[in-house]
């Protein structure tokens, strides 16, 4: 039996977005993944939207500010009724240190009116907090970004990297519309975790990173694969023994995609999407060509069979390697 994935597009909890399944993650536009150019990220957006893809998803941490400013440009002449655009807040800049965190509820109307600015809109889509504050209640957080939505300057909410008790007290709040953390074939035990308290609240969950940093893809075999400058030259799993471990991991979805005669990242994209309508993964790129390749995903046909070889292949907590480094799983998943 096949699994079904349709190409309709997938409605975001309760609220009235409805986007393409599969978006396109901004952040590798402003130098995450080695420098980018404006000009081609631009051309990269619009080539986006003309294959289908109406999700774009940024923050104001990509480039500190970058990132909006880009998109800005980008969505000018007609395009931002094209798509649905979602940002984040919470992440402040300390130089020379780790990121902050801000969820005061003054931050988060001052840090909206300034991405609104960024990207020259009147009204964002949907509105993240990056990464919970410790500090501040949830309530407080997410009833300032339900006034935001109130004065017209945001349609939904969500939260990144939210643990399911903070979910759920957030969503007593105000609605949430989606949740963003990491879900790959790779990484599946917070997301799963997450899912478990997602789905009976109606909640959608965004995968952000779905090919792994592109350890899903095939296009790493060593670290001499990873340009200098590049940031996942900082990540776990993409470091020494790690990395051998995470390529025999790999080897499986390679398997399958000679078999099924398609790219490794498009198996990888096929079992997420078969995970159900209320996923959608958001993979970053900087070239048009991945871009095809990642709506390609959307033909590729997996049977019930090969959804479960692959789950099984690869199964939660098999992956060498952290998340992020030591410092930045400090602010995940709280």
């Amino acid at each position: 039996m096949t699994v079904t994935v349709t190409k309709a597009p997938r409605k975001l909890g309760g609220s009235s977005l409805r986007v393409s399944p599969v978006g396109l993650g901004c952040m590798s536009l402003s130098g995450a993944y080695g420098k980018g150019d404006d000009a081609e990220s631009v051309k990269v957006v619009h080539h986006a939207i003309d294959r289908g893809v109406n999700f774009l998803d940024s923050s104001d941490m990509y480039g500190w500010g970058h990132n909006e400013t880009l998109l800005g440009k980008a969505l000018t002449g007609g395009w931002r009724d094209k798509v649905v655009l979602a940002t984040k807040f919470g992440q402040t800049q300390q130089p020379g240190g780790a990121n902050g965190v801000d969820g005061r509820p003054e931050y988060v109307k001052q840090a909206c009116d300034a991405s609104l600015k960024r990207l020259g809109v009147d009204e964002i889509d949907l509105y993240y907090q990056h990464r919970v504050d410790p500090s501040v209640p949830i309530e407080e957080t997410v009833g300032a970004m339900g006034e935001l939505v109130k004065a017209g300057k945001v349609k939904a909410i969500g939260l990144s990297e939210a643990k399911p008790d903070t979910i759920r007290r957030a969503h007593k709040t105000h609605p949430l519309a989606a949740v963003q953390s990491e879900y790959s074939l790779l990484y599946r035990q917070h997301a799963e975790e997450t899912l478990a308290t997602t789905r009976p609240l109606g909640i959608s969950y965004v995968a952000y990173s779905p090919l792994g940093r592109s350890m899903l893809t095939g296009a790493v075999k060593s670290a001499a694969d990873i340009p200098e400058g590049d940031g996942r030259g900082r990540h776990p799993r993409f470091a020494g023994d790690n990395l051998a471990r995470n390529l025999q991991l790999v080897a499986a979805i390679e398997a399958m995609a000679k078999a099924k005669g398609c790219t490794p990242g498009q198996v990888a994209l096929a079992w997420l999407l078969a995970q159900g309508t209320d996923i959608v993964p958001i993979p970053g790129t900087k070239r048009s060509t991945r871009v095809d390749e990642n709506v390609g995903a959307l033909d590729v046909a997996l049977s019930a069979d090969d959804v479960a070889r692959l789950s099984a292949a690869l199964p939660p907590g098999a992956a060498a390697g952290g998340r992020y480094p030591d410092g930045g799983m400090k602010g995940v998943y709280l």
